[in-house]
């Protein structure tokens, strides 16, 4: 053993040490760093240490057009098994997204139409490139087997689970005491996603902690069909701008990876501090003791920035990130607003009432509530201002002019053109 390791030359001996440190270090950080849950735990700490190259499976039903951060939590994850050298297989459900998945819901999705899911789908692939090497990844569509295999694969896969175990599930629960419906086909939803990881074969499913109940069955629906299980990672849930809730399209509490590196900063400093920390950790590669460390040096105003700084860049890169802290310095800290290219609210006309000018702008539209009431908290709350001015009167008729700065909430900056 000696006179072998004497034979190599020390700067590779060297390197392979460090090397083997490396792979070490990135298997405790994929098994530890942002993981809520792991089954098998043994048997997969054994895999990953085996050498064998892993099969990492995970589904998107493309139900909107737009991936955000939490979506971002689990492909971070399966970047840090694809630089592993592990097989990254993406399903991509545009089979199961007309049925819609009912993890998380308390009433039934909208069904979505053939036309609807092929329109989302053609941006998923371009977002999460921005996160894994894309040309590394398996895509696959499960349309593939599901539209033809038939009804005689339908009863097969139906006998891999029991009534009773789906009536279980939280979702299922809370709506039958509730009274409301559950479908036949929103119950079989969990072993169509079970049938893909055998289509697949699948060794591993990752998944948000909400899709523990599916990433289950998928085990169930393996172990029927002669498979041996795949093993399980689910990560965390990122809670969205407001601090409590999940990040959801539908709430309107989310950062896009498509946005743009002025309004994913401007979001992520809209944040509560208390989510600065979650948010490092999830969002970005600092490890704990590094985001200890910035709490103490910087103030919390100061550390959102590096937070903003730190994600923009992962998505846009470092000039644009640069340039988005600066524009934001000179709004939010210098109050320059003569230097700041702002978005352009158009307006018909010149006389209109507070509310009516609110009600009309996209911020209202694009929030959760989309209604006059969202309007008028905002109006009642202080949170409106026509070049600096502050109105509470929703029944004000304000007289615009091009180039008048309105400001709707803390964030919002928009130049009047009529």
């Amino acid at each position: 053993m000696r006179s072998n390791e004497a034979a190599i030359p020390k700067r590779l001996f060297r390197d392979r040490i460090v090397l083997m440190s490396t792979k070490e270090d990135q298997i405790k950080n994929l098994l530890t760093r942002n993981v809520e849950q792991i089954i098998e735990r043994d048997y997969f700490e054994k895999a990953l240490t085996s050498g064998k190259k892993l099969r990492v499976k995970l589904g998107i039903d493309p139900t909107s057009p737009d991936l955000h951060l939490g979506h971002a939590v689990i492909l971070r994850k399966l970047k840090e098994f694809q630089d592993l050298g592990h097989k990254i297989v993406l399903i991509i459900g545009d089979f199961t997204g007309q049925i819609g998945d009912p993890s998380g819901r308390t009433e039934a999705r909208k069904v979505l139409t053939e036309k609807e899911v092929k329109v989302n789908m053609k941006k998923y692939l371009v977002q999460a490139a921005k996160v894994l090497d894309i040309k590394k990844v398996e895509i696959i569509y499960n349309s593939a087997w599901f539209k033809k295999e038939g009804i005689a694969k339908i009863v097969e896969l139906s006998r891999a689970g029991s009534i009773q175990q789906i009536l279980r599930r939280a979702e299922f629960k809370k709506r039958l005491e509730e009274g409301n419906d559950i479908t036949l086909l929103e119950a079989l939803y969990p072993l169509f996603q079970g049938y893909d990881s055998v289509m697949v074969k699948a060794d591993v499913e990752i998944g948000g902690t909400d899709q523990t109940f599916n990433l289950l069955m998928g085990r169930r629906v393996q172990r029927h069909f002669g498979m041996k299980e795949q093993d399980i990672i689910t990560t965390p849930l990122l809670e969205g701008l407001d601090g409590i809730k999940k990040m959801s399209k539908s709430l309107g509490n989310y950062i896009g990876l498509t946005d743009t590196p002025d309004d994913m900063f401007g979001k992520i400093m809209s944040l509560p501090d208390n989510m600065m920390r979650r948010y490092f950790l999830l969002c970005t590669d600092r490890m704990e003791s590094e985001v200890q460390k910035l709490e103490k040096e910087l103030s919390p105003r100061d550390l959102k920035a590096r937070l903003a700084f730190e994600i923009v860049k992962i998505y846009h890169g470092e000039k644009k990130a640069k340039a988005a802290e600066e524009k934001f310095t000179k709004i939010f800290t210098k109050k320059d607003l003569s230097a700041a290219e702002l978005p352009e609210f158009k307006v018909k006309t010149r006389k209109l009432s507070v509310l009516d000018l609110i009600l009309s702008s996209r911020v209202v539209n694009h929030s959760s509530l989309k209604s006059k009431s969202e309007a008028q908290r905002l109006i009642s709350q202080g949170a409106i201002q026509i070049n600096g001015e502050t109105k509470k009167d929703m029944r004000e008729i304000v007289e615009l002019k091009d180039d008048d700065i309105l400001k709707i909430g803390k964030k919002n900056f928009f130049r009047i053109k009529i």
